[in-house]
C-alpha cells in the first residue's frame, strides 16, 4: 500500500454521526479537489452526536478509516473531524476597544475580536471558532474590513461558537484509539454549508439544516457572514422510532423501510402503492400501503421543522433568508423533504448536494456526505485552524486582565 500521507495535499476528514461514520479522503489539486476514497461504518457508543462510549466509537472509526485507505490507496494517521450534538452552542456578543492611532489597524482588529470573544462560558467549555460579523468605526458601519478608517472607537459584533471540552476530549481520545491524530475539529453545519452553498446565497440570506439521525444542526448566513448557529436534539432517528412502534417492527427494519420507501409528504404517493414489510418471527413479508408509512413519517419531520422555525424566530431569521433553506445529512434523502420544508418554513427549499471544483465519485455527491466535503474544501483553502486546547486558568486570568486594562483604557 503506497503511504501518501507524506504528501501535502492529502486531506482525511472524518464525521462520526449517531448512525454512520463516515471517512472521506481527497487530494488538493490545482482545479479544487479530487476525491480518491471514502469509508463508512455503522456508528457505535455515539449517542445525539456525542462520544459516550470511546472504545465503541473507535471501534467503528476503525472500521470506516480501513475501507477509505483500502479504496484509495493510501494510509491514514490525520484527520479533521466535524462536530455536532448538545455540546455545541453559537453566541452572540460583541466588543468595543479605542482605536490607537487614529486610523484603524490590523492589531486594532485584532484586539476588537479578542475583547469581544470573552465571554462568560462554563468551566468545562471552550470556544472553538470566532466568526467577525460586522465593524463600526465611531459608530459607523464598516463591514468586514474596517482597516484603514479613520477614527477613535472600534466596535464589532462576533458570533462564537463554544464546545464542551469533555466532549472534545472524548473524540480526540477516540481518533486516539483508532490510530489517529486529530488535527482539529469544525462545526459540521458549517463545513456542510461550505459544501453545498453558493456565495450569492450566502449574501442574501440562507440556512442549512443538517439533519442527521440524532440531531438537526442549523447554520444560517446573512450578508456573506455567520450570523446564528444552533443544534436540535432530534433527528431522523426520531422518525425510525415512530415506525417502529407504529408498524410493529424491530427498529433496524424501521430504518431499512425509512431509507429505501419513506416519503415526507403523503400527498406525493400514488394511491393504492403498496410495499412489502417484514413481520416478526414470520418469514412472509406483509403487504404495506406506502401511504401508511408517510403517515407516520410526515408529522414527525413537520414536527422537527416547526422547532426549527422557532430558531428562525429567536435568531432573528425569518425575514433575513432570501435565499431558502438548504438541506443536508441522511434524511434530507427521503423524497418529499424539500417539499415539506418549502411547506412549514414558506420559503424556497433544496437539497444540498456538494460541489466540487474537481472530479468526485459518486456516492461522494450525497447530501449524507456534505460535512465531509466541506471539511475537505475548509482544509484546501486553509480555514480550517488547530484544535483548541482547554483553556488553561492561567492564560484565562490574564485575557480577563488585558480585558480590563483596555476598557480602563476607553473610558
Amino acid at each position: 500500500m503506497e503511504n501518501m500521507e507524506n504528501k501535502d495535499s492529502l486531506l482525511v476528514s472524518v464525521d462520526i454521526g449517531t448512525y454512520q461514520t463516515s471517512v472521506v479522503v481527497a487530494e488538493k489539486t490545482h482545479n479544487g479537489l479530487t476525491v480518491l476514497g471514502m469509508g463508512t461504518a455503522p456508528s457505535q457508543g455515539v449517542r445525539k452526536g456525542l462520544v459516550t462510549n470511546v472504545e465503541n466509537a473507535a471501534q467503528g472509526l476503525q472500521q470506516a478509516v480501513a475501507e477509505a485507505e483500502a479504496n484509495a490507496s493510501c494510509e491514514i494517521h490525520n484527520v479533521f473531524v466535524s462536530l455536532t450534538g448538545g455540546h455545541v452552542e453559537g453566541i452572540s456578543s460583541q466588543g468595543v476597544v479605542r482605536v490607537k492611532d487614529g486610523e484603524v489597524s490590523a492589531d486594532d482588529v485584532q484586539e476588537v475580536v479578542a475583547v469581544a470573544q470573552t465571554i462568560a462560558l462554563p468551566p468545562e467549555c471552550e470556544i472553538l471558532h470566532v466568526f467577525p460579523q460586522r465593524f463600526l468605526v465611531d459608530g459607523q458601519e464598516r463591514g468586514r474590513d474596517p482597516i484603514g478608517a479613520s477614527g477613535v472607537r472600534l466596535e464589532t459584533d462576533v458570533h462564537v461558537i463554544s464546545v464542551s471540552s469533555t466532549a472534545l476530549y472524548a473524540l480526540q481520545k477516540c481518533c486516539e484509539r483508532a490510530g489517529l491524530y486529530l488535527n482539529g475539529a469544525y462545526y459540521g453545519a458549517l463545513a456542510a454549508a461550505e459544501a453545498v452553498l453558493t456565495p450569492e446565497e450566502k449574501e442574501l440570506g440562507v440556512v442549512v439544516l443538517d439533519i442527521g439521525a440524532g440531531t438537526t444542526s442549523v447554520a444560517a448566513f446573512c450578508q456573506g457572514v455567520v450570523y446564528y448557529t444552533a443544534v436540535l436534539p432530534v433527528g431522523g432517528e426520531n422518525v425510525t422510532n415512530d415506525l417502529a412502534v407504529g408498524l410493529c417492527i424491530p427498529v433496524a427494519e424501521a430504518e431499512r423501510l425509512k431509507q429505501r420507501h419513506g416519503c415526507a409528504l403523503t400527498s406525493l404517493i400514488a394511491p393504492g402503492e403498496v410495499i412489502e414489510m417484514p413481520r416478526i418471527g414470520e418469514r412472509d413479508a406483509a403487504p404495506l400501503p406506502r401511504r401508511k408509512m408517510s403517515e407516520i413519517i410526515e408529522p414527525r419531520l413537520e414536527e422537527i421543522f416547526e422547532l426549527v422555525r422557532e430558531q428562525f424566530d429567536f435568531g432573528g431569521l425569518s425575514d433575513r433568508l432570501g435565499a431558502g433553506v438548504v438541506l443536508t445529512g441522511g434524511s434530507a434523502l427521503l423524497e418529499g423533504v424539500p417539499d415539506l420544508a418549502q411547506r412549514v418554513f414558506r420559503m424556497s427549499g433544496r437539497r444540498g448536494a456538494p460541489r466540487c471544483a474537481s472530479d468526485m465519485i459518486d456516492p461522494a455527491q450525497s447530501p449524507l456526505y456534505a460535512a465531509n466535503i466541506g471539511l475537505l474544501l475548509c482544509h484546501a483553502q486553509d480555514t480550517l485552524r488547530p484544535l483548541a486546547q482547554v483553556r488553561n486558568g492561567q492564560n484565562w486570568q490574564h485575557m480577563r486582565e488585558r480585558v480590563v486594562e483596555w476598557f480602563r483604557e476607553f473610558f
